[in-house]
């Protein structure tokens, strides 16, 4: 069954990798859980770790300065490939899924620190460097523990039921790479390509990555009379990502957005525009002075916060019997001394190392706040709500990253800055004190949240592979350990040379954007000066959440598409139906033949995913260096819509044809 050093029998996933298992049905790894492979080695930690640190950077960089985090896993799986050829003993597949686990960490951990720490700077607490890579490694300690009992659910119990995009794509690159071939080569050509397409349109001034078609005068109209405007994304990694989801899912979450943008944003304006003058919270001007997009950020999001929230809270119901029986079974393992016998690749780390994990983890928290000097109340208030979070919000970003690829890391920071403030604000917690206290709260919950969906694209790539669940968990504590430095370290040096938010009186330095902090920061200072809150908005969405529930469609999936801009999801239901029609072409024409093609689609769909997170990994790193401008390349025509959104969707066609056409093109 195995070769040297325990190589797998196959390289090629199961039939039954994407699919549910009937009845007494079960999945067998490409390495299966008797054989004996390097996994964890000197060769496989250390390369993790030193990408982790580079992508932390680079990412941090990048997420300061135009809002967006790069996904390491996908870009760092591809690099592992290449470096298995670079020693006499070629790297394992498990080697290069441990190197993945903790490189990978790097975005998760970046994604928690910028859309919180900022606040920290720019409302001038100044945070020691000690305190920013606490915040960031506490948060990131916490998102693996509580997401481990969460595991068998998610990844085991729930087999084929999510479609898990993100760790798709690193599975079938690591699996091409292994198998070699025309597989791989097809994987590398749709990676070339999307990368390219990715980098250019995203780092310089190509073609408009957007379309709104507004250069149309009856669309510009819809836009100004009735508010009624959104765009289109023209990216291949989301056109790879909707392709992986499919049909249904990107339906709902596209769904989500139309109700959001088509629905609540013109009647919100319908009823504004009868308040002239008026400014109503939580806006911060008059409704009828505000475009579509305003009325969608200072408004509707809200409502999308709610309805995550509550879905959120259906998901923990679901998961709670899934997550007890996790627990006894480990308990049962314990205390009978069986844990040697069990599987290989069903092995977590011990359920009394979580306990003592979580408890050292919880003192460490309690000291932390304890530095600030609050009240003992507050000090226990404020480490009971940071563990509350991060454990019941660790199963809504493991549905999430599980069905969509997406993490609603925002939206749930927010509702932890709103309800920590309320809660706090009681026992007499304001000022600076407060505002720095509440943050901290918020940055290791972000963190952990981020955390915890990375770490289940791990366990489930894993899974898939035959990788030991509690090796890729220790490992992961080690990304977390090199991330929170790394990216605490680069926060600090670039709070030194750049002003987050927004320019303040006789301060030369530049500006970074820091989008997601300077909306932490707004609510903060809005909470801790004492101004109404948005419970009917919040209300609103939970309702929404409990409509979708009692039809019987995923809550999560669909307040998800309200949350997120819709030019982010429309591409993603272009994706699902080149998947749906391509499955209906396979369908068509046998089973050999349509197995090659949806084989081919995936691949391709996988190739876009990474492609384009390498092509905006390339992008954010030219952006460390002071020669770089998004100008550096031009075209004439770039600043003419009407020339240059048609170039845009003509090129976004181009790419879904090459995806059609590679899939189905007859191949030996």
């Amino acid at each position: 069954m195995t070769g040297g050093h325990g190589s797998p029998a196959t390289s090629t996933l199961p039939d039954n990798a994407y699919k549910s298992l009937a009845a007494g049905e079960t999945y067998q790894p490409i390495v299966p859980a008797a054989s004996s492979m390097p996994e964890t080695t000197w060769r496989s930690i250390l390369w993790g770790l030193l990408l982790c640190v580079i992508f932390t950077v680079a990412s941090a960089y990048s997420g300061l300065k135009v809002g967006q985090v790069m996904e390491a896993a996908i870009p760092i799986s591809i690099l592992a490939i290449g470096l298995a050829r670079v020693y006499a003993r070629r790297s394992t597949l498990l080697e290069n899924v441990i190197m993945t686990s903790i490189g990978g960490t790097s975005g998760a951990v970046v994604a928690g620190a910028i859309f919180t720490l900022p606040a920290l700077y720019s409302m001038q607490l100044h945070p020691h460097p000690v305190q920013t890579i606490f915040i960031c490694l506490a948060g990131g300690c916490l998102g693996v523990l509580f997401l481990i009992p969460l595991r068998r659910y998610f990844v085991r119990e729930k087999h084929g039921e999510f479609p898990y995009p993100e760790a798709t794509a690193i599975t079938e690159v690591l699996v091409t790479g292994e198998k070699g071939g025309s597989q791989a080569k097809l994987l590398l050509q749709a990676t070339a390509l999307a990368g390219v397409y990715d980098f250019f349109v995203t780092t310089f001034q190509v073609w408009k990555e957007y379309i709104d078609l507004q250069f149309i005068p009856v669309v510009r109209t819809l836009a100004e009379k009735a508010k009624v405007a959104t765009s289109f994304d023209a990216v291949a990694f989301i056109l790879g990502l909707g392709y992986v989801m499919g049909l249904r899912s990107s339906m709902i979450l596209v769904a989500g957005g139309v109700l959001s943008n088509f629905v609540l944003v013109p009647l919100i304006w319908m009823v504004g525009q009868h308040l002239p003058g008026m400014a109503v919270a939580p806006g911060a001007v008059p409704i009828a002075e505000m475009t579509a997009n305003q009325i969608f950020r200072g408004y509707v999001r809200f409502i999308g916060v709610g309805a995550i929230a509550t879905a959120g809270i259906f998901g923990i119901i679901k998961s709670l019997r899934i997550v007890a029986g996790s627990f006894s079974i480990a308990i049962k393992a314990f205390r009978a001394g069986t844990r040697a016998t069990e599987e290989r690749t069903d092995r977590d780390i011990p359920v009394m190392a979580i306990l003592v994990g979580v408890i050292v983890a919880a003192l460490a928290v309690a000291v932390f706040f304890g530095s600030l000097k609050p009240s003992m109340t507050v000090l226990l208030l404020g480490t009971a709500l940071t563990l509350a979070f991060a454990f019941f919000f660790a199963s809504v970003a493991a549905n999430a990253i599980a069905t969509v690829a997406r993490n609603p890391v925002s939206g749930m920071t927010m509702l932890t800055i709103i309800f920590s403030s309320i809660v706090l604000l009681r026992f007499g917690l304001e000022g600076q004190t407060g505002m720095f206290f509440v943050m901290a709260i918020a940055g290791m919950v972000c963190t952990a949240l981020s955390v915890s969906g990375q770490t289940i694209t791990d366990l489930k790539t894993g899974y898939w592979l035959g990788s030991t669940p509690a090796a890729q968990q220790r490992v992961k504590f080690l990304g977390v350990a090199a991330a929170a430095v790394a990216a605490g370290l680069a926060i600090v040096m670039l709070a030194q040379t750049y002003q987050f938010g927004e320019a303040a009186s006789g301060d030369l330095r530049p500006v970074l954007a820091a989008p997601q902090a300077s909306i932490m920061k707004a609510l903060v200072e809005g909470f801790m000066s004492r101004e109404p809150v948005a419970y009917l908005l919040f209300g609103s969405g939970a309702m929404i959440a409990v409509m979708m529930e009692m039809l019987g469609v995923p809550a999560l999936v669909f307040a998800l598409g309200m949350y997120l801009p819709l030019e982010l999801n429309l591409p993603a239901l272009v994706g699902g139906v080149l998947a749906h029609y391509l499955g209906k072409r396979a369908d068509a024409a046998g089973e050999s033949r349509g197995r090659i093609m949806r084989e081919r689609g995936v691949i391709i769909a996988s190739g876009f995913m990474a492609g384009g997170a390498l092509g905006g990994v390339l992008g954010a790193s030219l952006r460390l260096f002071p020669w770089f401008a998004e100008d550096l390349i031009k075209t004439p025509f770039f600043d003419y819509d009407p020339v240059s959104q048609v170039v845009s969707a003509v090129m976004f066609t181009g790419v879904c044809a090459y995806l059609w056409w590679d899939a189905t093109r007859k191949v030996e």
